[in-house]
């Protein structure tokens, strides 16, 4: 099952819990799971509202009489002593959810907590949550990932992320929209603000939406089974405040191709040595890039030149901007974001007349569509056997089928 993330409105774990359970987990069940968690005085209600005119279901979190020294939901102005680490791990811990929950809260905790560290200059085992350290966050975050588990959700994707704008009351002060930990957790995912002056969104739909997502863009290819909406706590009169989330019953697309958004970085060049290339390119894929790639192009004045052309993973796009504005002669460059598709691919190796040839094994869902030998393997054989190489490469790119031997995959 996946689910896609539509965060127009931004995220907030209210949000993520209220389009979870429009989307069909029970209510009962949801408490019932809930009560797994070593956390007392507070009361969970669901119901469905309206914003700016469209139904939500709006998930309230309310405290009760709290004993002295247990933590409710404060208001983010009021000073008080919140938990630790220590104190939001030992509540996971002691609790009786799954191994699969207990550990996916706890990554999104610790998340949370080396957020709020770097922003307050303080080691993530000492500094205190207030606010988010507070019953209404651990239930938030529980209930969300419950929900993705009654509801059999393997992966998640989101759309870029609606800051809001203007400030918020904190205990710290008053802060600039994004708060320092929401924009510390939404590091290298796309964000944007529609310039509503509110806080879209809160730091525990950002710990939650960064941790959760494998991906974030346009809603992929995919059969909808379901959509919930979530509602947010503000009703604004000429925008539904909403998060909606989108269900698909079918991982078909998952299984037939890997869609993911990279960076395209491309710079062009006329007055380098061209031995330098072979270091650049060298220096780039040790980085981690992707792919690299010289094109000859006609510059102005007709010089004739070299577009360097590199593919790589958006976190890496900054680092793979330094190496070539400081290897290169080139002072100014150019990048962009866009989709690449691959087919799903192992490495194995394939029995020929010429002996067992490495292969790297592309998939469309189970079955091989290509069998690509690996050159310098090839190179070899050929080599040790006095044979041309192109006999090698065309024996080794047959398929298993038609040369009868089986694929053997390496770990």
């Amino acid at each position: 099952m996946i689910a896609y993330f539509d965060c127009f409105s931004g995220v907030s774990g209210d949000m993520l819990l209220g389009a979870l359970v429009d989307a069909g987990v029970p209510v009962s069940r949801l408490k019932k799971e809930l009560s797994r968690l070593p956390v007392k005085g507070y009361k969970l209600s669901a119901g469905t509202v309206k914003r700016a005119g469209l139904a939500a279901t709006r998930v309230d979190i309310r405290t009760q009489n709290l004993p002295t020294g247990q933590a409710g939901p404060e208001p983010r102005t009021q000073k008080k002593a919140g938990r630790k680490w220590k104190d939001i791990e030992r509540i996971i811990k002691r609790s009786t959810l799954s191994k699969d929950i207990k550990q996916k809260g706890l990554a999104v905790f610790k998340r949370l907590f080396k957020a709020e560290a770097h922003v307050h200059g303080e080691s993530y085992d000492k500094v205190h949550l207030h606010e988010l350290g507070a019953v209404d966050c651990i239930v938030d975050v529980f209930g969300t990932l419950i929900c993705l588990d009654v509801l059999g959700i393997q992966h998640v994707y989101s759309s870029p992320v609606n800051l809001g704008a203007g400030s918020v009351k904190t205990e710290h002060g008053t802060l600039p929209v994004p708060a320092p930990a929401t924009a510390e957790l939404l590091k290298n995912i796309p964000v944007y603000s529609s310039g509503k002056k509110y806080e879209l969104t809160t730091p525990t739909g950002a710990v939650l939406i960064s941790e959760l997502a494998e991906k974030f863009g346009a809603i992929p290819e995919m059969s909808v089974a379901g959509i919930g909406m979530g509602a947010g706590n503000k009703n604004f009169k000429n925008a539904p405040n909403v998060l909606r989330v989108f269900l698909s019953q079918s991982t078909e697309h998952r299984a037939q191709n890997t869609d993911k958004s990279i960076t395209v970085i491309e710079t062009n060049i006329d007055d380098m040595n061209p031995q330098v290339y072979e270091y650049v390119m060298e220096r780039l894929f040790r980085a981690g890039a992707l792919d690299v790639f010289l094109t000859q192009v006609i510059m102005k004045k007709t010089r004739p030149g070299i577009k360097l052309t590199v593919f790589c993973d958006n976190d890496k796009r900054d680092a793979m901007i330094k190496i070539i504005l400081s290897e290169t002669t080139s002072i100014g460059l150019r990048f962009y974001e866009v989709w690449r598709r691959v087919l799903d691919r192992q490495v194995g190796s394939v029995n020929t007349k010429f002996g067992r040839i490495k292969v790297k094994i592309s998939k469309l869902g189970d079955d091989v569509v290509k069998t690509t030998p690996e050159y310098e393997d090839c190179k070899k054989i050929a080599k040790k056997l006095k044979v041309p190489l192109i006999d090698v490469l065309k024996e080794a790119a047959r398929s298993p089928e038609k040369s009868g031997s089986p694929l053997r995959y390496y770990k």
